[in-house]
């Protein structure tokens, strides 16, 4: 099913193109992507929009949260997410709402273990959904570019 996200991503969301979800699925299926991944896909998004349309995301102040993760949490978000979730959060790239909604679509993909590759797309996505990927972007090159960025 992640595979399915991320080709949406690059191919449609990204570029603001939404095709019927008939269109997409002809497409999907003729790329040779599984019917289930990409009902699950629809499914995660389709959540993702609905979650980032009820919370109220931008309004929280998020500098005296606290966030203990649960057994089930640790067990399929490697530590190297968790921790690149918790650097984003106290570099104010997200606010404890987004947290929230980065790890609930964690762990709503189907796969055992969500890696920091699938992490940093799950909070690209959900950022771009949000019309605030560019903070995520430039940290994101900061952090995993081969040159660092030099500060005048």
């Amino acid at each position: 099913m992640f595979e399915v996200l991320v080709y949406l991503f690059e191919n449609y969301f990204e570029a603001n193109i939404r095709p019927d979800q008939q269109t997409l699925e002809k497409e999907l299926s003729a790329a040779g992507f599984e019917q289930e991944d990409i009902h699950g896909a629809f499914d995660w998004f389709t959540s993702l929009e609905s979650m980032t349309n009820d919370s109220g995301i931008a309004s929280t102040d998020s500098s005296t949260s606290f966030r203990i993760f649960a057994e089930a949490e640790t067990k399929k978000i490697s530590q190297e997410s968790l921790s690149f979730i918790m650097f984003l959060e106290q570099a104010n790239v997200l606010n404890a709402i987004q947290r929230e909604l980065v790890i609930d679509r964690a762990m709503a993909l189907a796969q055992p273990e969500v890696r920091l590759e699938e992490t940093r797309w799950i909070v690209l996505m959900a950022l771009w959904n949000q019309g605030k990927a560019k903070d995520y972007l430039f940290v994101e090159d900061a952090v995993f570019s081969d040159t660092k960025p030099i500060l005048h």
